[in-house]
């Protein structure tokens, strides 16, 4: 039973997905799901939790985590795990500090453990120097710099007396403190030995009449020796060995990638932070946007109650209106009856006459209010009827503009009609013969259908003038909102401003990445992109064919052309298509200036805006700043 448990823990996964699985573990290094620094700044391997040492060092980390990943003996999630984790050390960590994460060259024939299994323990004087001797006069330490410049020297030192042997003088060379110039040190060295002008062959003919300059590096012998140089040595180097200069490499990056992980733990914190306090805005911005939704909804609905309302008060206000003129027509008849009554007894006697007068005079009183009220109620329903007739008149306004395009539709077609009808009726009159006025009728149906002609015209110049004229609006009101946005339009938004013609890099960095190395990939691509740029404005190199598509003529890119076929041979299909869609966008928008032009662009759809998709962002964005303020 415990094999076939291993079995199936084995084959979680087959080695084709052990790629896909090291990127996921690549990718959980990358988002901070695991933690590799010790509080005493070493670190750990998060995937050997239960092994004693969990203190190492980033060089003996680094091969830890590849000796896991290569090995034939482990799991493949195991593999995969470790192969992701040394991806994560060399990608993110050492490459983020700059540091030489592959250990030093292997030995060479440039190197010193090709002379000896001790060479590690061999005492070198570093920073790495090289000894020159039998200097036929006391050269400038720039030409000698010059003469060996091969090597990659960093400066020369002379000595300024003569040696009392050989009564020449003698200088040291410095190269640089990495392995680079380790290796232009053997090289300087192996260059004199090529020539027998080393170190063995000076001792051996020292005495002797000598000839030529003597090189090799500078080694603990050396620098205890008493030559002339022997205290430039001193003054400005030390002894190590290949090993201690490792180690203390070693030691200092270990140092700075911890360094570099406890800040990386700091700015995982600090983005948790971020996206709980984006996720809160968020909330609250939703929030605000559903609170919005229903006093909008509150709104419409608080109209729509009002609006009823009124209808209802005018209707009831027009019922009172006509109650009360029936009622005022009633009071006016009464009086005017009591009036005739009043006059008949006008002759009976002074009192009753007084008090006809007293009646009277109220009656003209009661008249006098009957009529202010009966003024003020025909100004009511004057001003009620005006407002009737407003609505009632924006209503035959547009009522009368559908009947009149539809006139003009059904006037259209009937003049087509017609003028179908009159070219049949010519045709049929050229065919009979012996009419007296078949001459007549012609020319009276030629005149109709001349006048037809020029009516037809007239409109037809009329409607290009007012179509030139609202092109003309529309364009300059696209310049403006263009002229406008492009000050204000930041970072990615719905609608935007694209330059048409303007040539896309990525393609050719992809491209010139493939086919240069990385240092001239970049330099390549501007190069390129540039070159080709200045190709698409250029007026006299016109790529492109008429084809007929369906009875058209059209404009399309000649794929023949020399210069077109070139670059897709040379860079291949995207550095092609990236030229290709340059060059239409340039002659469909500015063929005769052949020079990029701005223009709204639904970034979203990747195409030219409509002036009714622009309107309605503007109005969108300042709905929302002015719902922020």
């Amino acid at each position: 039973m415990a094999g076939n448990d291993s079995s199936d823990e084995d084959s979680e996964f087959s080695e084709s997905e052990l790629d896909d699985y090291a990127d996921k573990a690549y990718l959980g290094f990358k988002d901070g799901n695991h933690r590799i620094l010790n509080p005493d700044g070493t670190l750990r391997c998060p995937f050997c939790s239960g092994k004693k040492k969990q203190d190492y060092q980033f060089k003996d980390l680094l091969q830890h985590a590849i000796g896991r990943g290569s090995s034939t003996s482990r799991k493949a999630k195991e593999k995969a795990n470790h192969l992701g984790f040394a991806r994560f050390l060399q990608n993110d960590l050492a490459l983020a500090a700059g540091l030489v994460v592959t250990p030093p060259p292997p030995p060479t024939a440039e190197t010193p453990s090709s002379n000896s299994s001790s060479s590690t323990d061999e005492l070198f004087v570093w920073p790495w120097v090289g000894m020159l001797v039998n200097l036929p006069m006391e050269d400038e330490g720039v030409l000698i710099k010059e003469q060996f410049s091969e090597f990659n020297p960093v400066n020369v030192i002379s000595s300024h007396e003569r040696d009392l042997e050989s009564g020449k003088f003698e200088a040291v060379i410095w190269f640089n403190k990495d392995w680079k110039g380790f290796k232009d040190a053997m090289a300087f060295e192996n260059h004199f030995k090529g020539k027998r002008l080393g170190k063995k062959d000076w001792n051996e003919k020292k005495g002797v009449n000598l000839t030529g300059i003597h090189g090799w590096i500078a080694r603990d012998d050396d620098y205890y020796s008493d030559r002339l140089v022997a205290k430039i040595l001193r003054k400005h180097g030390e002894l190590k060995t290949v090993a201690d200069v490792t180690e203390e490499q070693a030691r200092e990056n270990g140092m700075v990638v911890a360094a570099l992980a406890k800040k990386m733990e700091v700015r995982n914190k600090y983005l948790q932070e971020l996206e709980c306090r984006y996720n809160e805005t968020s909330i609250s911005l939703k929030n605000m946007m559903d609170a919005k939704a229903k006093i909008l909804q509150e709104y419409n609905e608080e109209m729509h109650n009002v609006q009823r309302k009124a209808r209802e008060n005018a209707r009831r206000i027009l019922m009172e209106n006509d109650k009360l003129k029936l009622e005022l027509e009633s009071k006016k008849k009464e009086i005017e009856q009591r009036c005739k009554e009043l006059n008949k007894y006008d002759a009976k006697n002074d009192g009753e006459k007084r008090n006809i007068d007293i009646e009277k005079e109220k009656t003209a009183l009661e008249n006098t209010n009957l009529e202010l009220a009966t003024i003020e109620k025909e100004r009511a329903d004057e001003e009620v009827k005006n407002l009737m007739e407003e609505q009632k008149r924006e209503k035959e306004v547009a009522f009368a503009r559908i009947l009149q395009l539809e006139n003009e539709l059904n006037q259209k077609q009937k003049l087509e009609l017609e003028i179908a009808q009159l070219k049949g009726k010519l045709k049929v009159m050229a065919h009979l013969q012996g009419e007296e006025d078949i001459d007549t009728k012609i020319k009276e149906i030629h005149n109709r259908l001349e006048e037809d002609k020029e009516g037809l015209e007239e409109l037809h110049n009329t409607l290009l003038t007012k179509e030139r004229e609202a092109n003309q609006e529309l364009n300059e009101a696209r310049a403006e909102l263009i002229g406008g946005l492009s000050k204000l339009l930041k970072g990615p938004t719905l609608i935007g401003i694209k330059r048409m013609g303007d040539l896309d890099i990525k393609p050719f960095e992809i491209a010139c990445k493939k086919k240069f190395s990385a240092e001239d990939a970049d330099i390549k691509a501007s190069e390129l992109c540039s070159s080709w740029d200045e190709e698409i404005r250029n007026p006299s190199w016109h790529p492109f064919k008429i084809i007929e598509h369906n009875g058209v003529n059209e404009e399309v890119i000649d794929e023949n052309d020399p210069k077109l076929k070139s670059l897709w041979i040379d860079f291949g299909d995207d550095v092609y298509n990236a030229v290709k869609k340059a060059l239409l966008e340039i002659n469909e928008y500015n063929p005769s200036g052949r020079y990029p032009v701005a223009e709204l662009w639904n970034c979203k759809e990747d195409r030219k805006a409509t002036m009714r998709e622009v309107i309605h962002y503007i109005v969108k964005q300042f709905k929302a700043r002015k719902a922020r303020r």
